[in-house]
């Protein structure tokens, strides 16, 4: 009896911890699913796709090793590097030198103090007085109206007898009195030119000298827009007879009917008849000075200043290199300049030197590698 309930209780516990029963069809079922599983690729969890997209960024971001370079692409490196660096440097064959019209000449040495032919006017010494007066008394009521403009601000901020309309009344009377004052000191500064830089003495001796018989006169040189230094004595002609002046310096402003420089001169011998208006003959002398003459048609004027082109010899046997040299002309001699900064062996380009600007000014040039048929 014992033996058979021994023998339940075992049954019973093996039948508690059996799984419980499924319908037919669910093996089938799973088996199903763990095979199409199997038959997919697998795929990585989503840690390993955080971990892994910053490495696939970085590896896409990369650059890729440098490869060894063959000589052959080194060599072409090394041209297109030579090119760059001559970009801007002309380089013309024979025949294009013919076709454009380009002359060479190399600079003659001169020391010369070439003559300034000019015509002289005199002019009215009460317009100089005139002007002068008018300098002289707008600088004057410019330091008053400053100096009562003073004076109403220290009573305003005192609180005495000083309206605030008051003080803004003398400070505007005073910016517009010296703004007439400055104006009237540039126009004598541009009408006068040297004179502006006498003092009060000195400008009062001149006024006497032309009360008792000087002249002031303006010389304008016609063709000529550059003034420049001058010898300090110039001669008057009036009916065949030379008069001596003296140059007190050049003038600002271009005469409106010749439109020349302009300088302006002094004499104490000026014979009797000579009025405010009169026109004569004037012969000025420039400097002595001491350079290279070369055409004016070699200079061009740039930003930087005066320069010519010079004429080199090319990579090539039939090629010639230009290249710019600044130069600083000192005079004007005929139909030349006198200027510094070449030497007397140098090939200058005395002829279409315009063309050369030209063809500066388009990047990497070379007429040398460019010639047409």
């Amino acid at each position: 009896m014992r033996a058979l309930l021994a023998l339940g209780s075992v049954t019973l516990l093996c039948a508690l911890a059996a799984p419980p029963a499924q319908p037919p069809g669910a093996e089938r079922g799973e088996a199903a699913q763990r095979n199409e599983a199997r038959s997919r690729p697998a795929r990585p969890t989503e840690d390993n796709d955080e971990e892994r997209a910053p490495a696939a960024a970085a590896s896409a971001a990369e650059p890729e090793p440098p490869q060894a370079h063959s000589p052959a692409a080194t060599g072409k490196d090394e041209e297109r590097d030579e090119a760059q660096e001559k970009a801007g440097k002309l380089s013309l064959t024979s025949s294009q030198q013919q076709a454009v019209g380009i002359r060479t000449d190399a600079p003659l040495p001169l020391a010369a103090a070439p003559a300034i032919e000019a015509y002289a006017t005199v002019l009215d010494p009460v317009a100089l007085v005139t002007d002068a007066g008018r300098t002289e008394s707008t600088r004057a009521a410019a330091l008053a109206a400053e100096a009562d403009a003073t004076r109403q601000e220290g009573l305003y901020r005192d609180g005495a007898q000083a309206s605030l309309k008051t003080l803004q009344a003398a400070r505007a009377q005073a910016a517009e009195a010296g703004a007439q004052a400055q104006a009237a000191a540039l126009a004598f500064r541009q009408q006068w030119g040297p004179l502006a830089a006498l003092s009060s003495a000195q400008r009062g001796a001149l006024l006497e000298r032309l009360e008792h018989g000087h002249l002031l006169l303006r010389a304008d040189a016609p063709g000529r827009r550059l003034g420049g230094a001058v010898a300090p004595r110039a001669l008057l002609e009036v009916e065949g007879v030379r008069i001596a002046a003296e140059v007190l310096g050049a003038l600002p402003r271009t005469d409106a009917q010749s439109q020349s420089a302009g300088w302006l001169l002094e004499t104490a011998h000026a014979p009797a008849g000579l009025g405010a208006g009169a026109r004569m003959l004037a012969h000025l002398q420039a400097q002595t000075s001491s350079g290279l003459l070369v055409p004016a048609a070699a200079l061009i004027y740039a930003e930087q200043g005066a320069y010519v082109y010079r004429q080199t010899q090319g990579e090539r046997a039939d090629t010639h290199a230009y290249e710019s040299v600044p130069v600083k002309p000192l005079a004007r001699v005929g139909e030349g300049w006198l200027v510094e900064g070449l030497k007397r062996e140098d090939q200058v380009v005395v002829q279409g030197a315009g063309v050369l600007w030209s063809l500066q000014g388009i990047a990497g040039f070379s007429a040398a590698e460019e010639e047409h048929d």
